[in-house]
């Protein structure tokens, strides 16, 4: 009997070949049945909008990342009032004022005392939320009604780099009044909140935190809303 192979086949192909030929088909089979699954998935998901709402939260899983605002009466009083005094206006005004002391009896020259002082100030105005109640605050849906507290005035000041003594002239037979300046400033700020006030600096104030807080609440989810 005779050993010899045919020649028409090759060598035998080791076992170890044979391994590594199986190892890469079963790879290469694994991927497109992988690829073939994802995509078959994805298409169902997206295709219906339950799916779709399944793949966003699924999404929103993966990131850690979710968007929810509450907009609860009592967490809409509590943004409100995080604003506590809201500065809505500021009125500038530049001044001259002027002070003296007279004696009835005797001439200026002798013994007067007058200061011309040229002031800049500013009167600061807006609306306090911080004692905001619960019960200011109605809500229906969308819609909100709020009750906006009154604007005041929040401080008038002289600014001192740009306020300075224009002139002074004191009699001859009289010193240096050193608290005549202080009265003029002090004089200077009613004055300067009086005119304020005569130009409806708070009336403007008003109007101010209407619009902030508006957009306060329209950012909130609020399309309609009324204040008294």
């Amino acid at each position: 009997m005779s050993h010899d192979r045919d020649a028409g086949l090759g060598a035998p192909i080791p076992p170890r070949s044979r391994a590594k030929v199986a190892i890469a088909l079963s790879i290469v089979v694994g991927l497109l049945c992988g690829v073939l699954f994802v995509g078959s998935l994805g298409w169902l998901l997206l295709s219906q909008n339950a799916g779709r709402a399944v793949l966003s939260h699924l999404l929103s899983a993966v990131t850690g990342r979710t968007v929810s605002i509450d907009v609860s009466q009592p967490t809409v009083v509590d943004r409100i009032q995080r604003l506590q005094r809201l500065e809505t206006v500021v009125y500038t005004m530049d001044k001259l004022v002027t002070g003296a002391k007279e004696n009835p009896l005797l001439p200026d020259f002798l013994t007067g005392d007058r200061l011309l002082l040229m002031v800049h100030g500013e009167v600061v105005a807006g609306i306090d939320f911080s004692n905001l109640k619960t019960e200011d605050v109605r809500m229906d849906g969308k819609r909100i009604h709020l009750h906006l507290p009154a604007a005041q005035v929040f401080s008038t000041r002289l600014d001192s780099a740009k306020t300075r003594v224009y002139s002074r002239q004191t009699g001859l037979l009289v010193p240096t009044d050193p608290n005549l300046e202080t009265q003029v400033r002090q004089e200077a700020e009613r004055e300067l909140q009086e005119a304020a006030l005569a130009d409806g600096i708070l009336r403007t104030a008003q109007q101010n935190a209407a619009s902030t807080i508006s957009s306060l609440l329209q950012g909130l989810g609020f399309d309609k809303i009324d204040f008294d």
